[in-house]
């Protein structure tokens, strides 16, 4: 009879590997999120240009040889806006892959994402948008298949020790059950082992923060900032530090809520003490609170609060 346990005394111990200390683990699901426009997609194309260069991360995390990436679009075309664009963040393209998809369209269970990834030991793959990835998978927002299709696509970028980030739009409704504002269901972020958002400054439209809003294989990493502008292209902006209070929007404030509470309930104080610290005012979060829909209850004297629970037949 096969056995159907292990005791954890048998299993050897491995160190987590990075691409890029706090912020992305290889073998993982690392997202993405940000509202359109905001630089996601020129962030990572800069990011995977210092992967295939060998070079340092932003803030001087060292990358130790040249990779291979593949960097997956359905948004834009290969040679007019892709290729271009790579070429303009510096990237080697001869280290950059893309699957062909012209006669059938690319999913997150198709078998071509294993393929390729043997052939080019890639150890970065992104998806932008990953929700144009998941049209024929099913409903964004349906529990059981969310947790299936990444879940699958986990055991795909362990395997192959490849950091796997998921590029995501942000719906603009910033209350009520939508606000799992990732577009679908909330088991998104809650598969991923990092969660990442960019945003920009309100006083400086050019200037564009990376900010990390869930880490669960290290200690939260700080913020990156980078400049976008026509007449001098991309910049990595050192020793910038975002102002919260002035410039977190009330959607980023509540994104972050979410992803606190989405393996289940937390005391009042911890949340109240995070939001605090992100320079947001109490008043500001009880009213997410209310329009996110949150529930309180009191168990042994200590205030808790959770999200409601959502309809996994919807």
């Amino acid at each position: 009879m096969e056995n159907v346990f292990e005791f954890y005394d048998s299993v050897k111990e491995q160190e987590v590997e990075w691409l890029w200390y706090p912020y992305i683990p290889y073998g993982k699901l690392t997202l993405l999120e940000g509202d359109p426009g905001e630089g996601k997609s020129t962030f990572m194309l800069h990011i995977a240009a210092l992967i295939t260069r060998g070079q340092d991360m932003p803030d001087g995390f060292k990358v130790e040889n040249p990779e291979y990436v593949i960097y997956q679009c359905n948004e834009d075309d290969v040679a007019d806006t892709i290729k271009p664009r790579l070429k303009s963040a510096g990237a080697d393209c001869s280290k950059v892959a893309y699957i062909i998809d012209d006669n059938s369209s690319l999913t997150l269970n198709d078998q071509r994402i294993t393929q390729v990834l043997e052939e080019t030991h890639a150890r970065l793959l992104i998806l932008d948008p990953f929700q144009s990835f998941l049209i024929q998978d099913g409903d964004l927002h349906s529990v059981g298949r969310m947790r299936t299709t990444l879940g699958n696509l986990a055991v795909i970028a362990s395997r192959y020790r490849c950091a796997v980030v998921l590029i995501g739009h942000m719906n603009k409704s910033a209350t009520g059950k939508s606000l799992y504002r990732g577009l679908g269901s909330i088991d998104i972020a809650a598969i991923a082992r990092s969660v990442l958002m960019v945003t920009r400054d309100d006083d400086d439209p050019e200037i564009r923060y990376m900010i990390p809003i869930k880490s669960s294989l290290a200690p939260e990493g700080s913020e990156v900032a980078f400049r976008m502008n026509r007449a001098i292209g991309f910049q990595w902006l050192k020793n910038k530090n975002k102002n919260h209070k002035k410039h977190l929007k009330k959607s980023d404030v509540a994104e972050i809520l979410t992803n606190m509470l989405e393996y289940g309930e937390l005391t009042s104080g911890v949340i109240i003490q995070k939001i605090q610290d992100l320079g947001v005012s109490e008043r500001t979060l009880y009213t997410l609170k209310k329009e996110l829909g949150i529930k309180s209850f009191r168990r042994k004297g200590v205030w808790y609060w959770q999200l409601p629970i959502a309809d996994e037949s919807n």
